[in-house]
């Protein structure tokens, strides 16, 4: 559900933007971007505290890994994201205007907590990316109807198969669950009510 300007709910995400002097809310999304979100999936940033919850409950080497964030709209995630050391982080999302907006969000961006500083954000099609054949977090805050999520984890058990690696996906508001729940590729490893966490099987050592 998107938020509404004047809303409490609004004004909690609009803090964020505050502190950090960015524009990640989705009360300033033009009605076109708007529109098209009924038919893809309606901007909504990532709560921050929930956000760390899921990143900091990992307990990886973030160095070793990329981050990858699948519909990254304004950018929030990939700029929360930046706390953590991770090698590079990628944001990809449909609408140009959203990316615009993200790449600027990625050059104001300053805070004493950011450790990572290589960070990318492409404006595509998220079922045709092709992923980077490195160790990886990717996140999905419900960011595809279910057809799209389909190819697209399919993409993801691919590359896989192709590249045997460390891979977790992160899937906030996990509405469509079974499909990564289907796959050979990728295994349950916990999560809680707001979200579910998977592992690739390759990297079943670690």
């Amino acid at each position: 559900m998107d938020l509404q300007p004047g809303s409490e709910r609004s004004r909690f995400y609009a803090e964020y933007d505050w502190e950090y002097r960015v524009n990640t809310s989705s009360a300033t999304v033009d009605w076109r971007s708007r529109l098209l979100g009924v038919f893809h999936s309606p901007y909504q940033p990532t709560e921050p505290a929930l956000f760390h919850e899921m990143v900091a409950g990992l307990r990886i080497d973030f160095e070793e890994f990329i981050f990858v964030d699948v519909g990254s709209g304004k950018g929030r995630t990939l700029l929360m994201a930046s706390d953590y050391p991770f090698r590079k982080i990628i944001g990809v999302e449909l609408l140009p205007e959203l990316a615009r907006i993200a790449q600027e969000n990625i050059r104001l961006y300053s805070s004493p907590k950011q450790r990572s500083f290589d960070l990318v954000s492409m404006c595509g099609d998220a079922c045709e990316f092709q992923f980077p054949p490195e160790a990886a977090v990717v996140y999905l805050f419900n960011p595809l109807p279910k057809p799209g999520l389909e190819r697209l984890i399919g993409n993801l058990e691919q590359s896989l198969k192709e590249h045997p690696r460390k891979v977790f996906v992160l899937y906030h508001n996990a509405e469509h669950e079974g499909i990564l729940a289907g796959g050979q590729e990728l295994r349950s490893t916990g999560g809680a009510h707001q979200y579910a966490v998977y592992a690739s099987r390759s990297g079943a050592g670690f």
